[in-house]
């Protein structure tokens, strides 16, 4: 199937999809999303970014893309995470539109057709697709992203409940994305921050299409610091407003340390004192923690160091090159 070779005036759409050890099942997930595709009438592109997999998927998508003009291949150089490879595939997309999913079958391609009728219809910046479900998970990720959506959505003050990294950008919408460097990349926030009209799709969460998810709970956990250290310098004035609770208490304490010193009772609070150590001493630990956890964000973002390197790239044949121009020309006007 080659989706380059149409020169009429279809929208161009390009599908963006991270993978990390998807090699056992990407080329089924592939199929479905030509075939999806293909119903939608539109001309497209399909953008594979391999996050460094230990496992077979380079060679798996590196032989799809050559055997097909419609999709590129792009492997970084190691594992930098999902975000980052999403920023890669983000510079590298060329469509009048992007749609963002992701390789393990869980964003059913079935509605890819919908999505982009919504977007054509509605004229939304962007489509976002909203869990309806969040499918088969432990009782302890199901707990630990309810935590972390409930504190972000009150610290950062966007609504993320339900959301997913499934959705259609248009072009607008991607390249102002580009324009935000930053090097701890949170994709839900920073489309959230974008503002921009939106349309919500509902979707059920599919099961996976094979291979277990590199999501392990440490990693979650830094992606919700990152998200949280990103968006909200709350917990830097949470240690503020806790000087002035303390400060209180130590009047507080103050004063009864005279009145027992005057009344000839000094021992008598010295539990007391023992207590208060402790919890001042925990606070003052968890204060450093929370700083150095913004110092840390800071350091990175001012060594400038690039968010992922390519080691190897497939696309469009070179003499396929000019069919692909007139094709991109065509659906801009």
């Amino acid at each position: 199937m080659s989706a380059l070779k149409e020169t009429n005036s279809l929208d161009f759409v390009s599908v963006l999809m991270p993978l990390y050890r998807e090699g056992d099942h990407i080329r089924d997930v592939l199929l479905q999303v030509q075939q999806a595709l293909a119903s939608a009438n539109v001309s497209y592109e399909i953008v594979l970014v391999d996050d460094g997999s230990p496992d077979n998927t380079w060679k798996i998508i590196s032989e799809e893309a050559k055997a097909s003009s419609a999709i590129r291949a792009v492997r970084l150089s190691r594992n930098f995470g999902k975000e980052s490879a999403l920023c890669a595939g983000l510079e590298l997309v060329r469509g009048d539109a992007v749609i963002v999913m992701d390789g393990d079958g869980q964003h059913p391609p079935s509605l890819l057709p919908k999505m982009i009728t919504l977007w054509r219809e509605t004229g939304a910046d962007i489509v976002e697709g909203r869990k309806v479900t969040r499918g088969k998970e432990t009782l302890l990720d199901k707990l630990s992203a309810g935590l972390f959506y409930l504190v972000w959505n009150k610290l950062s003050g966007f609504q993320l409940r339900g959301a997913s990294d499934f959705k259609l950008m248009n072009r607008r919408s991607v390249d102002a994305l580009l324009q935000m460097d930053e090097r701890n990349v949170f994709f839900r926030g920073m489309t959230a921050w974008l503002g921009f009209d939106r349309v919500e799709i509902p979707f059920e969460v599919a099961t996976r299409a094979g291979g277990r998810s590199g999501w392990s709970f440490l990693r979650r956990l830094k992606l919700a610091l990152t998200g949280i250290s990103a968006f909200s310098t709350f917990p830097l004035q949470l240690i503020t407003l806790a000087g002035f609770v303390f400060l209180v208490f130590a009047f507080v304490l103050g004063v009864e340390t005279l009145v027992v010193y005057l009344t000839g009772k000094a021992f008598s609070g010295f539990t007391t004192v023992i207590f208060l150590l402790l919890l001042i001493g925990s606070c003052l630990m968890i204060s450093l923690g929370i700083i150095g956890e913004y110092l840390a964000r800071i350091y990175e973002e001012v060594k400038r160091r690039p968010r992922y390197v390519i080691t190897q790239l497939v696309e469009v044949p070179a003499n396929q090159q000019k069919n692909y121009r007139a094709l991109s020309a065509a659906a801009s006007r």
